[in-house]
Parts: structure tokens; C-alpha cells; sequence
């Protein structure tokens, strides 16, 4: 494959290049292909979903992009600049933040001080020590840091439970805390890991309400990989599928939801099916497994 077919997207007058970018991304694992060849971009201001049944790869290119796993092959690109070969706290660094499935949140503080925390992770690192070495805690907040906080409690809508400690939080308000705090530290681009994993109804038409008004209120772009299908194609700007670690559908959702290969990867329906019989045949071929 040519160098050129996974060159960066080019800024073109007027345009910005993707806030983050992956280009011809393989991961092997020994005799096991995770992630074969698989573009996607995310561009500015939009909501992107990355989607496909139990063991499709998404994961793993997650952990690629994040940092968190270098590719066999292919590139990550954030604001049209290579950042295969750098780490999880440059990429950070450079407006790249993540929550995860399962919300790490420290029991013993509140909501509001965690949002204080990351805040001063990104602002005002030294204070964190100077502050514990006192024993002032989180006390004697500066104006700046108050009233980011504030609009954070505020667009987030965890005003009631501001002053809770995190234990007992119910997992609705903990997954809103999560992303409360990855916006504390002013990233341009969000990485959602199963944002409604483990939320019944209500909850998840709450989470979804929240992250639309991220992008409108905030101005970050959201990646999200997720279970729940129908939410990703009524939210998403894009939606990319995954199976067998090969991307085989592309674009909006409306688009997406009319590819056969999409059907058939998820409903198992006997129709023509192209790129999940190539897949097929790869792992037959042992390509992919």
C-alpha cells in the first residue's frame, strides 16, 4: 500500500485538518490481527461513533489512539501532526482526554473536588503539592478555577450533588462526573469509552443530552465507542463499524444504517456482504487470526 494513500488529511483554505486521525492503523498480536488497515477521522466540533459486535477491535484501536498501544502499522495524527511515537501525557498535553467503561473515581472525594483536581492537573499543577503539604486541601480556590468549576457543575447538571462524596454515587451521576472531570482539563478531543454502559433508560437519554451539549457548550469533539447502536446512529455527526478488526462501513448514520455489511455483521442476514466476506476469508487464510 502506498505511503500516499495514508498520508494526513491536508488543511485545505478554510478547513482545519482532523483534531485526531488514524491512517492505515494494523495491530498484530502474534497470529492475530486486531486491527487491520482501518481509517477514521474526527473532525472539529463533531460527534464521531465507533461501533461493531463483541471483539471487533474497537478497543484496541481505542488504546492506539489514546496512546495507551503502539500500531504495527499505520499512523495517529492529532491536528494534522504525527503523534504515533508519543505518549498518553503528550497526547494529553496537546487536547486529548478519555473516561473509561468503568468510572475510576476517588471515593473519599467530593464531585466537586475532583473537578478541582483536574482542573489544577492542567492549570495549576504545583498548587496540588503546595496545597497538601499545608493541609489546606482544596480550600482558597482562585476566581479563574471557581467559576470554571461552577459552569462545569452547572452544563453537567451535578449542582444537587456537588458537595456528595463519589462513594454511593448511582452510575449515572458517576459517568457524569467522569466526563465532567476529562473537561476540567480543556481537552479538544474527548475519547468515550461505553458511555451508557450499565445505564437503564433514563440515564442514557441523560448522558446523551450532556454530550451534545459538550460539543455545543465546550467546543470538543467526542469519539465515542459504544453498545448501544441505536444511540450512536441518533447522536453521531459519523459512525465508523468494526468486525474482525476490519472497518467495513464508513459515514453517516443514515448511511450506515442502509449497508448490508453493517446488517449482516449485527443481524447475521444472508445478503451480499463484501467486505465481511473478505474478512472471512482472511481468517480462513490466517490474515487475521
Amino acid at each position: 500500500m502506498s505511503t500516499a494513500l495514508h498520508a494526513p488529511q491536508a488543511a485545505t483554505p478554510g478547513t482545519e485538518a482532523p483534531r485526531l486521525e488514524a491512517r492505515g492503523v494494523t495491530v498484530r498480536f502474534g497470529g492475530l490481527v486486531a486491527n487491520k488497515d482501518v481509517d477514521l477521522a474526527v473532525g472539529s466540533q463533531q460527534i464521531v461513533g465507533l461501533v461493531g459486535p463483541n471483539g471487533a477491535g474497537k478497543s484496541t484501536l481505542f488504546a492506539v489512539l489514546s496512546g495507551l498501544l503502539r500500531p504495527t502499522s499505520g499512523r495517529v495524527f492529532m491536528d494534522g501532526e504525527d503523534v504515533t511515537g508519543t505518549s498518553p501525557q503528550k497526547r494529553a498535553a496537546r487536547g486529548l482526554a478519555r473516561t473509561f467503561q468503568h468510572p475510576e473515581l476517588f471515593s473519599s472525594l467530593s464531585v466537586r473536588e475532583h473537578l478541582v483536581l483536574a482542573y489544577r492537573m492542567k492549570n495549576a499543577k504545583s498548587r496540588i503539592w503546595t496545597d497538601l503539604l499545608n493541609f489546606r486541601g482544596f480550600a482558597s480556590s482562585p476566581k479563574a478555577e471557581d467559576q470554571r468549576v461552577d459552569e462545569l457543575v452547572e452544563s453537567l447538571q451535578l449542582g444537587a450533588i456537588q458537595h456528595r462524596p463519589a462513594a454511593g454515587l448511582p452510575l449515572g451521576s458517576a459517568r457524569l462526573l467522569e466526563i465532567a472531570r476529562a473537561l476540567a482539563r480543556e481537552p479538544r478531543v474527548l475519547l468515550l469509552d461505553e458511555p451508557s454502559s450499565g445505564l437503564d433508560v433514563r440515564e442514557t437519554e441523560e448522558v446523551a443530552e450532556v454530550l451534545k451539549s459538550v460539543v455545543r457548550d465546550h467546543g470538543v469533539s467526542l469519539l465515542m465507542v459504544e453498545h448501544d447502536v441505536e444511540l450512536v446512529l441518533g447522536m453521531s455527526d459519523a459512525v465508523h463499524v468494526l468486525d474482525f478488526g476490519v472497518k467495513i462501513a464508513g459515514g453517516t448514520p443514515a448511511e450506515v444504517r442502509r449497508d448490508p455489511a453493517v446488517r449482516a455483521a449485527y443481524l447475521g442476514e444472508e445478503i451480499e456482504k463484501p467486505a465481511v466476506q473478505r474478512a472471512e476469508a482472511e481468517i480462513e487464510q490466517g490474515e487475521l487470526a
